[in-house]
């Protein structure tokens, strides 16, 4: 019998060790998942206080307006802006290629004329990042040190990352436009909002990564053909997005 056990002994003895750093590695797994948890759950927290939940006319006029399309009502929004005199020119940013200024103002009751006189139409846009390239030559193309930003609520925070990148010479104002949907129904109840904060949190996430490595000369996914940032200065944006 006590041979027997002095024979087992040893394995269960050389066992141990094994088991050790096998559940070392699982805390250390489970920790960081925990951890970067904690880490998102905040950043979107942060994310969600940036969101206007009213809209409120810019504290300040401004050269130039930039509206970017994809939102109900951002256009007629912008055009409301260019009529009160916010901006001596509106810029419409990510236009479908085969539509003209007649077919915006059909959506845009009685706003022809200030359309024929005072907005330019961008039709290469594709995405934000896009949208800030374009919009930042024809704010160098007019001459502009100002504008304002027009684009739905949540995608403000995204919005104002590229284009205080792409123009960090330029003051931008934020206009926040703020759907009925929005004011009528707590997003947390909706889960088609749900979905499209958290998508818009991780772009938004993404962008910012994206623009601080390229802050540090780390731009690995500049379009071909488009002309370089100057080196970014402190961002110049008035009106804070947070509230």
């Amino acid at each position: 019998m006590d041979s027997q056990v002095d024979q087992n002994e040893p394995e269960v003895a050389s066992a141990r060790p094994h088991g050790q750093p096998r559940g070392m590695w699982r805390a250390l797994v489970v920790t960081t998942l925990a951890l970067v948890f904690v880490v998102g759950a905040l950043g979107f927290v942060g994310f969600l206080s940036q969101l206007r939940v009213d809209e409120l006319k810019p504290a300040s006029r401004a050269d130039g307006i930039v509206v970017l399309t994809g939102g109900s009502s951002r256009v007629s929004d912008a055009v409301e802006l260019l009529a009160g005199g916010y901006g001596k020119r509106l810029l419409i940013s990510g236009v479908h290629p085969t539509n003209k200024v007649n077919d915006i103002s059909r959506s845009v009751p009685d706003s022809q004329a200030l359309l024929d006189c005072c907005a330019d139409l961008d039709r290469s846009a594709i995405n934000t990042r896009t949208n800030a390239a374009e919009t930042r030559r024809w704010v160098h193309e007019r001459g502009f040190r100002s504008l304002i930003v027009v684009t739905s609520n949540y995608h403000m925070p995204r919005a104002i990352v590229e284009m205080s990148h792409a123009m960090p010479d330029i003051t931008l104002i934020p206009f926040a436009v703020v759907s009925d949907k929005w004011r009528e129904e707590p997003w947390w109840t909706s889960g088609p909002a749900m979905r499209l904060l958290l998508s818009e949190y991780v772009k938004y996430v993404a962008a910012e990564v994206r623009v601080r490595l390229a802050d540090l000369g780390l731009d690995l996914s500049m379009d071909l053909g488009e002309v370089p940032p100057a080196v970014p200065h402190a961002r110049k944006t008035a009106n804070a997005i947070a509230n």
